[in-house]
């Protein structure tokens, strides 16, 4: 239950988020009845007349454009100093890259300023109106809203993080098989441009996805080349990096692309089959956790028991 001290500040900043609530909804309501003639012309002369453009952005009873205003400054101290703590913006486009996601670097960033303030709005109450967090003192209930913001801002790095491992992982999945594709599709008689649209066409994954890519771009008029280097610079993957790299440099020479591509495609099952053996290795150290905390002593109960109760009856 909240004490009498805090139901005050709980209202004020609930009588604000409705307010700004209500304001918004009635912002967004289309208004009804027939608009003006001037308002009906202005779209058309809006090239022309200065007052026609005034019209047609003017939005006096929107409050986002003021929010805006007034948030900018915090916005921008904020993804400065996430760029120092989580990484550069460089570190984060390549994340958002490897991850598969459309979003911008700033548009991340706004995403882990929502979930700091969340985080903060969620400390806070918890500080205020929680039994268990009124008794403790003042300091702590001051900066668990604080560790609570930055808690937020962490959760959503590392999500993103998880994210780009786990397409990373499918994608050294893929790998062995797209290569091996590519060097069916040169052994026939198809160009590389031509092998990489089939894979495109025909391949579902995320590898394909990233070739696919490549197609369009070429498509657009980009070298075939650059669109390689594209594609390795942005997943940052070592063994796709190595194919393309050898790939690149076969394009250059005028080398084979089907012998190149057959050895990297051997080389990427033989580091498959390196990965699954290490990550082997680290789960049987694992499975011995419910071996010896839960097998074991269930083992040994059931050994002891009946004595035990042949004892408890004897004597």
């Amino acid at each position: 239950m909240a004490s009498l001290n805090a139901i005050a500040p709980i209202g004020i900043v609930l009588g604000v988020v409705l307010g700004l609530g209500l304001w918004l909804i009635a912002s967004a309501v289309p208004r009804v009845g027939r608009p003006r003639l001037v308002e009906r012309v202005a779209p058309y002369v809006a090239d022309l007349s200065a007052e026609a453009r005034a019209m047609l952005v003017r939005r006096p009873s929107d409050p986002a454009p003021v929010l805006g205003l007034v948030m900018n400054p915090i916005v921008s101290r904020f993804r400065s100093g996430a760029a120092r703590w989580f990484g550069g913006n460089d570190v984060i486009a390549r994340r958002l890259r490897q991850a598969g996601s459309t979003a911008t670097v700033e548009r991340f960033r706004g995403e882990q300023l929502a979930w700091s303030a969340a985080g903060f709005v969620l400390g806070a109450a918890l500080s205020l109106a929680a039994p268990a967090f009124t008794a403790m003192p003042s300091v702590l209930r001051l900066a668990l809203p604080i560790v609570a913001a930055a808690f937020g801002a962490v959760v959503r790095d590392w999500l993103l993080q998880r994210a780009a491992r786990r397409r990373l992982a499918r994608i050294s999945d893929e790998l062995p098989t797209v290569l091996e594709f590519l060097t069916l599709s040169l052994t026939a008689g198809e160009g590389m441009l031509d092998a990489i649209r089939r894979v495109a066409r025909t391949g579902s994954g995320e590898l394909p996805t990233e070739l696919s890519r490549v197609v369009t771009a070429v498509g657009t008029g980009v070298p075939l080349t650059a669109a390689l280097v594209d594609l390795r610079d942005g997943l940052d993957h070592p063994a796709l990096s190595r194919a393309l790299d050898q790939v690149l440099g076969a394009l250059e020479r005028g080398a084979p692309l089907a012998a190149v591509l057959r050895s990297q495609a051997g080389d990427a099952r033989e580091q498959a089959k390196r990965t699954i053996i290490e990550l082997a290795g680290r789960k049987e150290i694992a499975m011995l956790v419910p071996l010896i905390f839960l097998i074991l002593p269930v083992t040994i109960a059931f050994a002891l028991f009946p004595g035990y109760l042949v004892l408890q009856a004897g004597f």
